[in-house]
């Protein structure tokens, strides 16, 4: 037992902290504190306007505006992210596990997004039509948080299919967000930098000890054996991936990063975080570029059920925003890679057992041995 006096302390900081808890908090009921009165009232069908109820209108609803919440969620998770990348971050910092965490987060978002879809699916094309002509011209085209977020993670105007109308149908303040966006810092332009900051390449240390080809054309020994090890790894037919590996990573650091794209210093950095991701220090940043494959991933996933299923509902017809329909979202799909150079480094990965094999100085700089 804890002594009398202890308790008797201990119980009267308690009985203050909770009197000041209930002086300066009101009492918040459920309905109220989610503001259950607008939401729940927020769906007006418009086929009840004309006395044409159609049912599955409330459905179509309902469905678009859990999007726009889940919307919501993504830029704020996203929005945090960005505010934290924008100070200096070390790579085994909780602040690191924070943005991954909160990828994370968004990634588990979007497979909700897809999934939403399956219940969309349980309206007939029949049962759209009974509403569908007392939309236009409103369209999910119109979406944009869905816009805002695609510019935050990194997707420039000069990369978007339909760039000719796609805020044509916003309205101006609408607008001026999405633009605002395109113009800060977008996510990927911050991983950029991330990734160029890693110091392993740039401590003569680390490398004394690497039993490696020399240098050549200012080539830093460790890339100039990862590329033979490469070379060595390719059958006849993938030579040409060679030049590839040398226009990706082999040009100098004075070259910057075109708008929107990595550099050779950052798709260094990334491939070598892929390469030796077992080792300790080099968890956080894999699983930091892993998720943002899987928002890319997830992404895809979304706009492919979408278009299948306009496919499926209205055929060949336009959207009810003018859009070309199942058209404008087979390009985007095929377009609107955000993370795509991410991925591609895949392309250069070799078998674990034929890794060169990092110097001891190295080893104890990634797996934090003393």
């Amino acid at each position: 037992m804890y002594p009398t006096e202890f308790r008797t302390s201990y119980t009267l900081r308690t009985f203050r902290c909770q009197t000041k808890l209930n002086m300066t908090n009101k009492a918040v009921h459920y309905s109220d504190y989610l503001q259950l009165d607008k939401i729940l009232n927020a769906q007006e069908l418009e086929s009840d306007k004309l006395s044409l109820h159609a049912h599955d209108e409330m459905l179509f609803i309902v469905i678009h505006q859990a999007y726009e919440l889940w919307f919501k969620q993504v830029l704020f998770e996203i929005d945090s992210a960005i505010a934290i990348m924008h100070q200096p971050m070390n790579d085994n910092s909780p602040e690191l596990q924070t943005i991954v965490h909160r990828f994370n987060r968004c990634v588990t978002i979007l497979k909700v997004l897809v999934h939403q879809i399956d219940i969309m699916e349980t309206m007939t094309p029949m049962d759209f039509l009974d509403f569908r002509d007392m939309l236009r011209p409103a369209s999910g085209f119109q979406s944009w948080q869905f816009k805002t977020i695609e510019a935050k993670l990194g997707l420039k105007f000069e990369h978007r299919h339909g760039q000719e109308y796609y805020t044509a149908q916003l309205r101006p303040q609408q607008v001026e967000i999405i633009k605002a966006a395109e113009h800060e810092k977008s996510l990927l332009e911050l991983v950029n930098s991330w990734l160029e900051r890693m110091p392993f390449f740039n401590e003569p240390e680390n490398w004394k000890n690497f039993k490696g080809l020399e240098d050549k054309n200012g080539t830093h020994t460790y890339w100039a054996t990862y590329r033979e090890c490469y070379r060595q790894s390719l059958s006849e037919a993938e030579f040409g991936n060679l030049a590839y590996f040398d226009d990706i990573f082999l040009q100098s650091d004075t070259v910057k990063a075109e708008n929107g794209s990595l550099s050779a210093k950052a798709n260094r950095a990334a491939l070598f975080i892929m390469l030796y991701r077992g080792y300790p220090i080099l968890q956080l940043p894999f699983q930091l570029l892993n998720s943002l494959l899987e928002i890319d991933e997830q992404l895809s996933i979304w706009r492919y059920r979408h278009m299948s299923m306009v496919q499926r509902i209205i055929g060949t017809r336009l959207g009810t925003g003018g859009s070309s329909g199942r058209d404008y979202l087979k390009a985007a799909l095929d377009k609107h890679y955000i993370f795509k150079e991410i991925a591609r480094l895949t392309s250069f990965l070799i078998e674990r057992r034929k890794l060169p094999e990092l110097s001891p100085e190295m080893e104890k700089r990634l797996g934090f041995i003393k």
